[in-house]
């Protein structure tokens, strides 16, 4: 299996001031593409014996402070990045041949910015967040759905559902951010911008 990349590529010269910009620019055009659901990226961890997890999430708003994701803290993901905050996104963009890669630290977000972004979602994904324990064993898909019912009869629709007590946001702020276009021949073209103390520097990777 092998795909030939034959896009424009990337040159320096193209470039955003940071890498903030150059991600909305790409966002958006992944978004004007038809890509399918182009905010859901990986996110990676690792446990304190080093040992990696990763996963999709969706990314659920960006600006120069970072990159914010939401989940159950009580998850495999949120105690791995409670123990060590050192993490990785990486947005797979395959049908327009492009990846970015961000890595950074990640911290829980306000609980006010928290409650803002739950009671935006849908009623069903309110009860889900209560009815899950994620990442923990469940004897059987009827027990977990049990535990929905339940809370949807504690809930019903209409009424104002309350912010799990271990549900919330992670912001991820980057120190490194890579954006990777596919070309021809393997040669691909790979930009990164790299935090130093006075503001981002952009160097070129070898493929």
């Amino acid at each position: 299996m092998r795909a030939h990349y034959r896009s424009t590529g990337l040159h320096e010269a193209e470039l955003a001031a940071d890498p903030f910009e150059q991600f909305a620019r790409w966002f958006a055009q992944a978004v004007a593409s038809g890509l399918h659901e182009p905010n859901a990226m990986v996110v990676a961890t690792a446990d304190p014996d080093g040992r990696p997890g990763a996963r999709m999430v969706l990314l659920k708003g960006y600006d120069e402070r970072g990159f914010v994701f939401f989940t159950n803290y009580g998850s495999r993901k949120g105690v791995e990045i409670t123990r060590n905050p050192s993490v990785a996104l990486v947005f797979p963009w395959h049908p327009i041949a492009r990846q970015i890669v961000i890595e950074g630290r990640a911290g829980r977000v306000e609980p006010e910015e928290t409650a803002a972004y739950f009671h935006s979602r849908p009623h069903g994904s309110q009860i889900g967040a209560w009815a899950s324990a994620q990442s923990t064993v469940a004897a059987s898909r009827e027990e977990i759905e049990e535990s929905y019912r339940r809370l949807a009869a504690l809930h019903p629709e209409g009424s104002e559902v309350p912010v799990p007590p271990e549900w919330g946001g992670f912001r991820v702020e980057p120190d490194r951010v890579e954006f990777w276009q596919g070309r021809e021949n393997r040669l691909h073209d790979r930009l990164r911008y790299v935090r130093r103390p006075h503001g981002w520097h952009v160097e070129r990777l070898y493929p």
